[in-house]
């Protein structure tokens, strides 16, 4: 009977998030806060269509496992290292300056010292699930923020750890101090253990199962190193979602990452569904009304202060204004992993009544208002950016003065120093043509500096920067960077700022080609068009087939692409 239930269970969660989803999509409301909104619908507190939540919630801790596993597919430890400036100093000192004004606060409101540090615990984590997927969605993990959102995330996950380790000792029921540091240094030197050995084992187990050429072979494989490095990992005090993370990225680093995540995605995409939808059943409309102030005084607390604290972390590591306050919203909420913290410390009695209720509500609410904070962060971190007073306190100097002073006249401007960008530098250099490259990845930078090519540190879709590089004086701009809204924004203020310049830009899908050549850009390339007229022309050149006419469609696709 038991098995009947979840069933039904699971039958009732899909059959109303179809729907619920479904006609929220219409309302652009992103899909994860609808299916949080489903669960606070059929939930116990609610309508009551379920009952037994408990079912659920192992079904939903298998989705983030999965969730996670995912994530870390896409990564790689490659990945990571690229990102350890970001994963060192930016989540440090976010994670660090998040407990401590925190616990500051708490202490001021009558917390005792060990209940403050736990809830700068609780407020330090963010939701690596909502996130990661929320900026997956919109193409958002290779643009500047996103890197940086994703080095904040993996730092604050790792601290999930030692965080776990410390709550006993804060309950002043567990181990000594220096108990707690040897347990912290076994639980590392174990997870150490597991990836290297994983490192070495997993791609020859998965080379071994590969030449079988059984798929049915190869998904049990993965799912077993999902599963079971997380389960290991476990054994050793890391929750099974980190396991499961960093199982993801020892397969990453193998070849045959593309198709363990073909293989994944239709499980991991039911399971984490479930797991927001459980994440809603938590709610309880009835004890958010009877303490809504309270609710909503931590909530607006919990937003604005993170915000303010990722967005100093940020610009301590000398990036642009706009992108310090779009990762500051992006992460203003709270994450999965707080839930964690609650059962570690509900078992030791740490948090007070009411507090424990109302704090719990507010990060679910925090976590439920992320989807839209997503969508909104471009637009409201642009505005946010052209307040005076707030630029003056948190805007950082990125040039030295003397290459301020320089004057620029009849250059190109390169904005963004990725592959496009350093192809059209040199042929610039080679043919001494002046030209100057704007960039917002310090790796880029000293990339270009190293080439002896003229790099300036700055967001192209700021108007003092335009200002600066001498967009009016210049002879064309090229905008060739990753984040689609961010070159929409530069082009407009561009071809505002100097109608007279040309301005090429280039997108990867051809539903934004209209949206950027209507913001003033004069020239689009479409990666989507230019990929599919090359592999036109790698096919007729390999069936040895001349056909002017084919060749002439080409084109023609392109012409019309160009010209709109």
């Amino acid at each position: 009977m038991i098995q009947i239930e979840l069933l039904g269970d699971l039958v009732i969660i899909l059959a109303v998030a179809v729907v619920v989803v479904t006609l929220l999509h219409r309302l652009r409301v992103p899909s994860i806060a609808g299916f949080i909104v489903v669960g606070l619908l059929i939930g116990p507190n609610a309508l009551g269509f379920i009952r037994d939540v408990h079912q659920i919630e192992l079904l939903a801790e298998v989705g983030v496992v999965l969730l996670l596993f995912g994530i870390g597919l896409e990564l790689s430890l490659e990945r990571v290292r690229q990102l350890w400036r970001y994963v060192l100093l930016g989540g440090a000192v976010q994670v660090g300056l998040t407990i401590l004004v925190t616990a500051g606060l708490a202490v001021q409101f009558g917390a005792t010292w060990p209940v403050a540090v736990f809830m700068g615990f609780i407020v330090a984590v963010s939701s690596t699930a909502i996130v990661l997927r929320g900026l997956a969605v919109r193409g958002e993990l290779e643009t500047p923020h996103g890197r940086l959102v994703l080095g904040i995330l993996i730092f604050q996950d790792l601290a999930v750890v030692p965080m776990m380790l410390v709550v006993p000792v804060l309950a002043g029921s567990g181990a000594s101090l220096g108990q707690t540091a040897a347990a912290l240094g076994i639980a590392l030197a174990v997870l150490v253990g597991i990836l290297v050995a994983a490192g070495v084992v997993v791609p020859r187990l998965l080379e071994i199962i590969s030449r079988t050429r059984q798929r049915d072979l190869f998904v049990l494989g993965v799912f077993t190193i999902c599963l079971g490095t997380a389960w290991l990992v476990s054994l050793a005090g890391i929750s099974l979602a980190l396991g499961a993370f960093l199982a993801g990225l020892v397969v990453a680093g193998s070849e045959y990452r593309h198709q363990a995540l073909a293989d994944l995605i239709p499980l991991r995409e039911i399971l984490a569904s479930i797991f927001f939808v459980s994440i809603g059943m938590l709610l309880d409309v009835g004890a958010i009304g009877q303490n809504i102030l309270a609710i909503l005084g931590l909530l607006a607390a919990i937003i604005v202060g993170k915000f303010i604290l990722v967005s100093l972390a940020a610009a301590l590591l000398r990036l642009p204004l706009r992108i310090s306050l779009l990762t500051g919203l992006i992460l203003a909420q709270v994450g999965e992993f707080s839930f964690v913290l609650f059962k570690a410390a509900a078992k030791q009695n740490l948090l007070p009544s009411p507090l424990d209720d109302n704090l719990l509500v507010a990060v679910i609410l925090s976590m439920v208002i992320t989807p839209l904070l997503i969508v909104a962060a471009p637009h409201l971190s642009y505005n946010l950016g052209k307040i005076p007073w707030l630029k003056r306190r948190l805007r950082l100097p990125t040039t030295d003065d003397a290459d301020a002073e320089k004057s620029w006249r009849n250059h190109v401007i390169i904005a963004g120093y990725g592959l496009a960008g350093q192809e059209l530098a040199t042929t610039l250099q080679q043919r001494a043509v002046p030209f100057l490259v704007v960039d917002l990845n310090p790796a880029n930078i000293r990339l270009a500096a190293g080439r002896n090519q003229p790099v300036y540190f700055g967001d192209i879709a700021q108007a003092d920067v335009e200002e600066h590089i001498g967009l009016a004086r210049a002879r064309l701009l090229v905008v060739a960077i990753n984040d689609t809204r961010a070159v929409v924004r530069a082009v407009r203020l561009a071809h505002q700022a100097a109608p007279g310049v040309p301005i090429f830009a280039r997108t990867t899908y051809l539903q934004d080609v209209d949206r950027i050549r209507r913001a003033g850009a004069a020239q689009v390339v479409c990666a989507e068009v230019e990929s599919a007229a090359r592999l036109n022309e790698l096919l007729l050149d390999h069936l040895c087939v001349s056909d002017d006419e084919c060749r002439d469609r080409l084109t023609d696709i392109r012409t019309q692409v160009a010209s709109g």
